[in-house]
């Protein structure tokens, strides 16, 4: 009998083919079997598991640095306002009696933060290092009063928490994140740190702004800020408008300059050379044999390059024909084999932006990736001194565009 009271049935002993006979008042045990469960992951689940841990790292970037930065700015008004009544326990009165039980719970986790040894930066042995993005958000809207002189629109504060609450929630239990909801954080985020105060101290943020990414893995990849598949990806997401409007100075080196030829018009180019932008462009000769070389790598008819070349020359001389002080706009050509085209829009100062393709033997321009680089220096500096004499892409690209400009004919 087993402790329950019910006799277990016999086993098969000794019989062929068939089951026991279970006696009254037995309970009948199933046989063990193999359950077949097929534990490992394809190719395809990984590809997706990867997918979602990459958009749940980068939208925890961007989550991370709102909450710092709401940290600091909740602080920086708070604190005087409190502190020289209640001391260390101002966070406690600043929430009043609606937020004691969360911010009671903060103080009891840096507690035992504390006694465990989890906090390994002093910096962090506050209780408002131990508030959540929607408890500082509470902070700020019961105390707006206080933060009205800083920021003009609480509506807009509020509505960009808001967004950023659905993908906290979905980052922090692991969930998948949709494209369209990283792109909405990503854009809410982007906006909450503009509202309170970035410090960036990248001069070319104004025309390519600084992704958070960026500012934490700059080193790793130098000055490379963009990497795309093709010129029509560049320009979805980095229109020719921003790329050279605004421009104080423009040096451009390939064959045809497509980018800027055809993609930013010649009143655009007239009135950017007006305002005061030195542009110096240099072309591949349209009568040199290096185009001809070109035109058999890519399968083109005879002189159907050269043509196009031309006609972008013949544009530019156009442009430059209008101006009040053409020597503002140089036009060259070179004769040598072209090994890639760069747009430098203000690469002589730390503005400065470059778009670079290099030349493929069978693909066209259009079809080649792209390099996007921030001049300047990188955005991220790593804490130890650089070598002597390191630079980025971006001034080996000038460099190259300085030696090419030097061995370069005008155009009359």
């Amino acid at each position: 009998m087993s402790s329950g009271g019910l006799e277990l049935p016999p086993g098969e002993s000794g019989q062929e083919g068939g089951t026991a006979e279970v006696p009254p008042g037995a309970v009948s045990l199933a046989r063990p079997m193999e359950i077949g469960a097929e534990l490992d992951w394809g190719s395809e689940d990984w590809s997706e598991v990867r997918t979602r841990a990459q958009r749940a790292g980068r939208a925890y970037i961007w989550l991370n640095l709102v909450e710092q930065r709401l940290r600091a700015v909740v602080a920086a008004v708070l604190r005087p306002v409190y502190e020289p009544v209640h001391g260390e326990d101002w966070v406690v009165a600043a929430a009043g009696p609606a937020g004691q039980e969360w911010v009671q719970r903060a103080v009891a986790v840096r507690e035992v933060s504390r006694r465990k040894g989890y906090l390994l930066d002093p910096a962090d042995d506050n209780v408002v290092s131990f508030l959540t993005l929607p408890q500082l958000r509470e902070l700020m809207v019961q105390h707006w009063p206080c933060f009205e002189p800083y920021f003009d629109d609480r509506r807009t504060v509020e509505l960009a928490l808001d967004e950023l609450e659905v993908t906290r929630n979905v980052v922090s239990r692991n969930r998948a994140l949709s494209v369209t909801v990283l792109a909405q954080a990503e854009r809410a985020a982007s906006r909450l740190l503009e509202i309170l105060g970035t410090g960036s101290e990248v001069p070319s943020a104004r025309r390519l702004p600084v992704d958070a990414v960026e500012e934490l893995v700059g080193d790793r990849y130098g000055d490379v800020v963009g990497v795309h598949a093709d010129r029509v990806r560049l320009l979805r997401n980095f229109p020719a408008e921003d790329i050279f409007g605004g421009a104080r100075r423009l040096d451009a080196i390939g064959i045809g300059l497509n980018l800027l030829s055809q993609n930013f018009s010649g009143r655009r180019l007239v009135r950017l050379a007006e305002s005061g932008c030195r542009i110096r462009l240099v072309f591949l000769n349209p009568a040199s044999s290096a185009v001809k070389r070109r035109e058999r790598e890519l399968g083109m008819k005879r002189g159907e390059l050269s043509r196009a070349v031309e006609t972008n020359i013949l544009h530019m001389r156009r442009v430059r024909s209008r101006l009040r002080d053409p020597g503002a706009f140089e036009i060259h050509v070179f004769d040598e084999t072209p090994r890639f085209t760069a747009y430098l829009v203000d690469g002589d100062g730390a503005d400065g932006i470059a778009v670079v393709q290099s030349y493929l033997r069978r693909t066209r321009g259009m079809e080649a990736p792209v390099l996007v680089l921030r001049g300047g220096g990188r955005v991220v500096r790593h804490p130890e001194p650089a070598e002597a004499g390191e630079s980025g892409l971006f001034d080996t690209y000038r460099e190259e565009f300085e030696l090419a400009w030097g061995d370069s004919r005008p155009v009359s």
